[in-house]
């Protein structure tokens, strides 16, 4: 008939001689804390608790007048084996999902990423209008004698066009897809060297993945795709986007242009000079003729 109400570990062991102990009457407190001294009633063989199965619980009141013994208290222990159990268990799904992600669903997730970015810079500048560059090139690093010697020269000394290279015009330090995002917006045009080299390229494949999210979200002709080389179709199988934008837009094949330079470069500066609103999209489709690589008849 005392005012125990919670029996802790200490207070017992600090009595090693105990055989026999009284405690009916006492205000027991039916949680967690007293989760050990109950334990302790039921498994200790020195100390012979007296009526322990008539101990009631006076609180909290939801449990008061209930017995003390039959307190559940398994949520109050930490089942270690379980919790590691749980943790490998996780832990292994978790790297079988990256691995699966990272193998199967990499370019799909890098993707959607970099259609954000785009979103979200034309969202943040769609009221500005100023473009610092004519046309921003871009190409593959294996293909940078044809630009620097044939591209450049033509277009920027003879014709006068302000063009957005990586190596001369991305800004030291900053992330190279924020760099890919602004020269993108922040020109009229993009110009996309095809090569196999480019296809192959993962950089040049996020380049023009944001150029034709511009492409299909602004609906203007800002792309415009130069062929280097003769692809068959079936190289071009894969690249559903690479072969969605030859079917309605505009591309020039330098390799058809050897015997007629002068006209390749006058199609390129027509398509340079076209607007970008609709008006302007029936020059731009009638610059090419055929898709590269593929025989008049496909």
């Amino acid at each position: 008939m005392n005012a125990f109400s919670v029996i802790s570990e200490p207070v017992m062991q600090s009595l090693p001689a105990l055989v026999y102990l009284d405690m009916q009457g006492n205000s027991f407190t039916c949680d967690c804390d007293n989760a050990w001294f109950l334990q302790w009633v039921i498994t200790n063989k020195q100390t012979q608790v007296s009526d322990a199965y008539n101990f009631e619980c006076n609180f909290p009141p939801n449990l008061k007048g209930r017995k003390l013994l039959e307190l559940d208290v398994r949520s109050c222990t930490v089942d270690v084996g379980f919790v590691c159990y749980i943790s490998t268990a996780c832990a292994v799904m978790v790297v079988m999902a990256v691995s699966f992600t990272h193998h199967f669903l990499q370019w799909h997730l890098v993707y959607a990423y970099y259609l954000l970015l785009a979103f979200l810079y034309n969202t943040k500048h769609k009221d500005k209008r100023a473009h610092p560059y004519d046309a921003f090139v871009s190409y593959n690093a294996n293909d940078e004698h044809w630009v620097l010697g044939e591209l450049l020269p033509k277009l920027e000394d003879e014709q006068g066009w302000r063009l957005c290279l990586h190596h001369r015009d991305f800004q030291p330090g900053k992330p190279i897809m924020e760099n890919i995002t602004d020269a993108i917006y922040g020109s009229r045009k993009t110009i996309c060297v095809i090569s196999h080299d480019y296809l192959a390229s993962e950089w040049c494949s996020r380049e023009i993945q944001v150029a034709s999210f511009r492409l299909f979200d602004e609906q203007k002709d800002v792309l415009i795709l130069v062929f280097l080389e003769d692809i068959p179709m079936q190289q071009l199988s894969p690249y559903h986007r690479m072969r969605r934008l030859l079917k309605r837009q505009t591309y020039l094949s330098w390799s058809r242009a050897v015997a007629h330079p002068d006209l390749f470069w006058e199609k390129l500066r027509q398509a340079l000079e076209t607007r970008e609103d609709p008006a302007g999209e029936h020059l731009l489709l009638s610059v090419g003729d055929g898709i590269p690589g593929e025989r008049p008849d496909q």
